[in-house]
């Protein structure tokens, strides 16, 4: 149940991970299908273009496409239900943190589908969120599993992107040429390479789906934690003043709409080095850092 207004109900990441397992257990079969393409493709290789070679390397492209299609539909719904669920969590965090993020709460749900930049931003959000959530303070996150299951993540999807490119250029030269031309085996051979790449691909992606059903746990026991300890503290207040009896320096008595006393702040002074901003615009607005250095 919500503690406070942070929302941490457990019916949908436990959903998530459900469908995250689901996706690692199909992955499981598109891997086992890609292998035996890639030794349908070696038969061809091996014994040349034939009845059996032919229909042995059909029958495996068959496999991989209906294994590709189970995984397609159910990456779809988990897809979904992930991009809920970050959101949710970026508005907890936006609870345990408020203006210290980089971008808005609907980046949280957008990012992800939003190309080019999905390969960064949704990262940049996590890292905000885990900032935001970590109970002991920002510098206390732990991201060691977090990187991890990024990079995995990142690296699968580039494996794929050129696995599908070289299996596409080849099967396009095949198509042109036919098999009488002189460079059919490479071609072919091109085939195999391809199918191997996407094979890693998929190994990749449910070791990635692996580390992002721990993410979730992880994430959720950490906005648990820092939802205990109640909201984002506010700023020391200064002692009480008889009413109508203004007191000078730090000490401030009493200003309208703060009956309980003014924050017993000094007065900024001009310049960062003398511990204030001459202008207001050059204060830093993101105590988790902007830029390269507050990734």
């Amino acid at each position: 149940m919500p503690v406070g207004a942070a929302d941490l109900r457990r019916g949908l990441r436990i959903t998530l991970s459900v469908l995250l397992a689901v996706c690692v257990v199909v992955l499981l079969f598109v891997f086992t299908a890609r292998v035996e393409q890639r030794s349908a493709i070696q038969a061809v290789i091996d014994n040349g273009v034939s009845g059996s070679t032919v229909d042995d390397a059909n029958s495996a492209d068959g496999f991989v496409l209906g294994t590709q299609l189970v995984y397609f539909l159910v990456f779809v719904a988990t897809a979904a239900v992930w991009a809920v669920w970050f959101r949710r969590a970026r508005l907890n965090a936006e609870l345990f943190a408020p203006g210290t993020h980089r971008m808005g709460a609907g980046w949280a749900a957008g990012a992800w589908f939003t190309p080019v930049v999905n390969l960064w931003f949704p990262k940049q959000i996590a890292n905000d969120i885990y900032r935001a959530s970590a109970p002991a303070g920002p510098q206390s996150a732990p991201k060691g599993l977090l990187n991890t299951w990024w990079c995995l993540w990142i690296g699968s999807f580039a494996i794929n992107m050129i696995a599908s490119v070289t299996a596409a250029s080849a099967s396009a030269r095949l198509r042109t040429r036919g098999y009488d031309g002189s460079t059919w085996e490479s071609d072919v051979d091109t085939l195999k390479s391809a199918a191997n790449l996407s094979a890693l691909a998929a190994l990749l992606t449910a070791a990635a789906g692996v580390l992002a059903i721990f993410v979730v746990r992880q994430l959720a026991r950490l906005q648990e934690q820092r939802a205990l300890m109640g909201p984002a503290p506010m700023g020391p207040m200064g002692p009480m003043a008889p009413m109508g009896v203004p007191m000078a320096g730090p000490a401030a008595g009493p200003v309208p709409g703060m009956p309980y006393g003014a924050p017993a702040y000094p007065p900024a002074q001009p310049g960062p080095a003398a511990g204030g901003w001459a202008n207001p615009a050059q204060s830093p607005q993101n105590p988790y850092g902007n830029g390269p250095a507050g990734h």
